[in-house]
């Protein structure tokens, strides 16, 4: 299996998982997403990489379920489409994307515009509008 240096990020950007998605799932500056729109590439690569503790820590407390399902057998993640980001004020930004999966044989899209908020000096995921 290559190493977190040597493969590309999940979430498109063309950098190596570590030194883009990776910074913010481990080590000194896990959970400190500068911003919404990287705090959600972040999600999605944990996603891809079934890191569903993180998906969780980064899901705002009133909102977050008590548990997520990995993906099943055979899914892969196809693709990550940001297509906005706005910023609402200093704690309050908004992100809008299209994220690709293959499962059970069939592909499908997730398009949704996610509300974030900064608590705490952390970004957090609140809901979305699909």
């Amino acid at each position: 299996m290559p190493t977190p240096d040597s493969f590309a990020c999940p979430c498109g950007l063309p950098a190596a998982y570590q030194a883009c998605c990776g910074r913010w799932h481990h080590g000194a500056l896990h959970l400190q997403a500068p911003d919404a729109q990287v705090l959600m590439r972040s999600r999605y690569s944990a996603y891809v990489l079934d890191d569903l503790d993180y998906v969780l820590q980064t899901w705002h407390p009133d909102t977050r379920p008590a548990v997520l399902a990995p993906n099943e057998p055979g899914t892969k993640w196809l693709g990550l489409e940001v297509r906005r980001h706005d910023r609402q004020d200093a704690d309050h930004e908004t992100v809008e994307f299209v994220a690709r999966v293959r499962a059970h044989g069939r592909a499908s899209r997730l398009h949704e515009v996610s509300r974030f908020v900064r608590e705490g000096g952390r970004w957090l995921y609140v809901d979305g509008v699909i």
